[in-house]
């Protein structure tokens, strides 16, 4: 292990050159050691390297840009405490996300997966949603047509991961994400994309303000379609789905419950049905969950 420190304390002291090809190398060699050598990965963060690999997020040169952005992912792995104590690091990947048409796509995804990695503690996920900027940028990937397929599915990973934490929803909400969303689920056809997105969606249909911000986007009418056995998306879609609905049942209550069924009179309870059949064993419960709850109101309860 001394081996390993000494190692990155040379590699790190380079980092402060005035040289840039030394410090183009030594971000080359950090990030190899941080993907193949997991025990390196807190030694590095201890010998100070997370500050001068987020100033680096700021770089003009997309290789040094591509490696900071690299490395900080492998680090936040093992050491997400180290990241989040470090001052500016959440601003310098809010950076790199918010110029995502500008910077190299691999840093994008590498940023949007370092959020991923840090909210996947939800102690974390309050602080990072705290920074609408950071949301805002996720967003706009997803809504960008020219998004790299790999940057929309990262930056749909981080927002689901920030989703988990209920007052980030709205936020989201707010920053118009129900479009965004809904507009990938309509628009795009790789059943990858559409499974990630519609996760966000269930997630943030557990808020408030999701029903009527749903509804401006004709959004619970797609979550009801893809529902209809006959369109043929995934049964992870079609989950998700369900979730999505019945997390809006619980907020908008009878007005949203009557709107499901009319927009899906003829094949929401076949659509559940078959999730309910098929369906994992959560699927299967919230799914009977949501024939039960339409159920009472097509009786008058």
């Amino acid at each position: 292990m001394e081996v390993k420190r000494r190692t990155a304390q040379s590699l790190i002291s380079k980092l402060a050159s005035v040289s840039g090809p030394t410090r183009t190398a030594a971000l080359c060699e950090l990030r190899l050691l941080t993907k193949h050598d997991p025990d390196i990965r807190p030694v590095i963060a201890d010998e100070g390297a997370i500050p001068y690999l987020a100033e680096t997020l700021y770089s003009d040169a997309p290789l040094d840009q591509d490696n900071a952005a690299a490395t900080l992912l492998n680090v936040s792995i093992a050491c997400p405490e180290a990241l989040m104590s470090t001052r500016g690091l959440l601003d310098a990947l809010s950076h790199t996300l918010s110029h995502h048409t500008r910077h190299h796509p691999s840093a994008v995804q590498s940023a949007a997966a370092t959020v991923y990695s840090l909210v996947i503690d939800e102690n974390y996920r309050p602080v990072v949603g705290s920074k609408r900027d950071i949301l805002y940028a996720l967003i706009d990937i997803v809504r960008t047509p020219d998004s790299p397929a790999k940057s929309m599915k990262d930056a749909l990973k981080a927002l689901f991961g920030l989703a988990l934490y209920p007052l980030n929803r709205t936020t989201m909400v707010e920053l118009g994400a129900a479009a965004a969303l809904f507009g990938l689920v309509v628009n795009d056809g790789r059943v990858g994309v559409v499974e990630d997105a519609t996760a966000v969606i269930a997630q943030m249909a557990g808020c408030e303000e999701s029903a009527e911000a749903f509804r401006r986007v004709s959004g619970i009418r797609v979550l009801v379609d893809l529902l209809d056995p006959g369109t043929g998306w995934s049964a992870r879609i079609r989950e998700n789905a369900v979730s999505g609905l019945l997390n809006l049942a619980g907020f908008g209550q009878g007005v949203v419950v009557e709107e499901i069924r009319e927009l899906g009179s003829e094949f929401v309870f076949h659509g559940l049905g078959e999730v309910v059949k098929n369906g994992s064993i959560k699927g299967r419960k919230r799914a009977q969950t949501l024939i039960d709850i339409l159920g009472r109101v097509s009786l008058g309860g």
